[in-house]
């Protein structure tokens, strides 16, 4: 964000200086160099009133003697020209050396022998390497007999021009130090209280509630900002803790009087005799169910009071549990097959990747009825995607849009063992991770009725 503010105010402060500095640099390029055509109009306005007279009378000695101590002196070919461009008087090779390399000369010449004085030749940009040309016709209207021509080399007065602009863009660029100078305290100053109020954010999103924001520092603004911010998690956090503290409460004190309601139906077996033995095995069933939808409550609590995602290797995730898989695979006489890349890292949600994927093989192997179950794992851009399939009943499209939901069941499982509550705590894991839990089609049957079930875990890649 603060490159950001820099990004704004350093283009205002080269827009100020170049608003201050370019209209004044340009105007002192335009009156140097017209300060130089104005001393050379001079010159050759100078020179041509001698050549008229030197040229009436024969007397050319004396012109010829200045002509050549001006080109002395400033280095500058001044020459008379007749009517044909042949040099008449001055340093005849140094003014046709100079003729060579200037191509509006031809131009500038004839307009001057025509009795008009041109405009002056070439650009006045100090980047340009031109001469200045300014020729003067010597004689009026009809009785113009040649003219005088003076080719100036403005490389030094370029060069003045330049160490001028030079120096004014150096002055131009000290308010713009200046202006970062202060920009960049200031803005720090305003950005802190911002990033850390992002980076904890981020943190919140990752799960940890107990994050609070700087609310000291910075402008007032943001105080207020970060104080109503650390008010508002307060109230989050403790509703959090209130619920998490209701739910391990009830399922605690809810234990006791269920294992004893237990034990009181389960001695009334003996007593028992004719339709009465029915009614006792529902009612034992029942509070199975309760003891295991209990169990399942304390768990979500516990999982879900871990409050931050770490990374973790999946090789050492699976070393842990492939061997007991492939156990209950074998005493149920279904297969397990684990195709697993070695290397994978990745962020492991809250309560351990190996717990969610214990509930998924056992949600395969006791739901679905299938032979065979598959464990396998990819990497995608910053993606790894474990998948568990099997080739068992599986779900249709309806109920894998309602599996996720917490207590659902399917037609189907209501009598076998569980709560409803297994993918649906495990979604909710995975998604505080950054990841995503999907329902999806599996193997294919044996049979070729169609598709198993598949649940596929994506979670964030870690980088080393």
């Amino acid at each position: 964000m603060r490159r950001r503010l820099l990004v704004v105010l350093v283009p205002l402060a080269v827009l100020l200086v170049a608003a201050l500095g370019v209209p004044h640099s340009v105007t002192l390029a335009e009156r140097e160099m017209q300060e130089t055509y104005v001393d050379r109009l001079g010159d050759v306005g100078r020179f041509a009133s001698l050549a008229e007279t030197a040229l009436s009378s024969g007397r050319t000695e004396a012109l010829q003697q200045e002509l050549a101590r001006y080109h002395e002196l400033y280095g500058i070919p001044a020459a008379v020209i007749d009517t044909s461009g042949a040099v008449l008087l001055g340093p005849a090779r140094a003014y046709q050396e100079a003729a060579r390399a200037e191509p509006a000369l031809p131009r500038i010449v004839t307009a001057a022998l025509a009795g008009t004085r041109s405009e002056p030749s070439g650009e006045w940009a100090p980047w340009d390497g031109s001469a200045l040309v300014v020729a003067e016709p010597v004689g009026r209207d009809s009785e113009v007999v040649g003219a005088v021509v003076t080719i100036s080399d403005l490389s030094k007065t370029r060069s003045r021009v330049l160490l001028q602009w030079a120096q004014l863009a150096g002055l131009g660029l000290l308010p713009l130090i200046a202006l970062i100078a202060v920009a960049w305290p200031v803005s720090a100053w305003v950005l802190r209280p911002v990033r850390e109020l992002d980076a904890a954010s981020s943190r919140i999103s990752q799960g940890d509630l107990t994050i609070r924001a700087e609310a000291e520092a910075g402008p007032v603004e943001l105080r207020r900002l970060a104080g109503s911010f650390n008010t508002m998690m307060d109230a989050v956090e403790n509703a959090v803790q209130r619920q998490r503290a209701f739910v391990s409460d009830a399922s605690h004190q809810l234990r006791n009087p269920l294992t004893s309601l237990r034990l009181a139906v389960e001695s009334m077996e003996p007593h028992l005799a004719g339709s009465g033995r029915p009614v006792y095995e529902v009612a034992v069933d029942e509070v199975k169910a309760m003891q295991r939808l209990l169990n399942s409550l304390q768990a979500s609590a516990r999982m879900e009071s871990i409050r931050t995602a770490s990374p973790v290797e999946l090789d050492s995730v699976l070393a842990t549990r492939v061997d007991r898989w492939r156990a209950l695979t074998a005493t149920s006489g279904r297969t397990l097959a684990v195709d697993v890349p070695p290397g994978l890292r990745l962020l492991e949600p809250t309560g351990g990747l190996g717990s969610i994927l214990d509930e998924l093989v056992s949600n395969a192997l006791r739901l679905s009825e299938a032979q065979v179950v598959e464990v396998s794992a990819r990497t995608g851009g910053d993606v790894v995607t474990i998948a568990v399939r099997d080739d068992g009943q599986g779900l249709d499209s309806s109920e894998r849009a309602q599996a996720l939901r917490r207590f659902w069941r399917s037609p189907r499982h209501q009598n076998v063992s569980g709560t409803g509550l297994g993918l649906a705590i495990c979604a909710d894991l995975v998604g505080a991770a950054g990841g995503e839990l999907r329902l999806e089609d599996g193997l294919p049957r044996p049979d070729g009725s169609g598709h198993g079930f598949a649940a596929v875990v994506a979670l964030p890649v870690v980088r080393d």
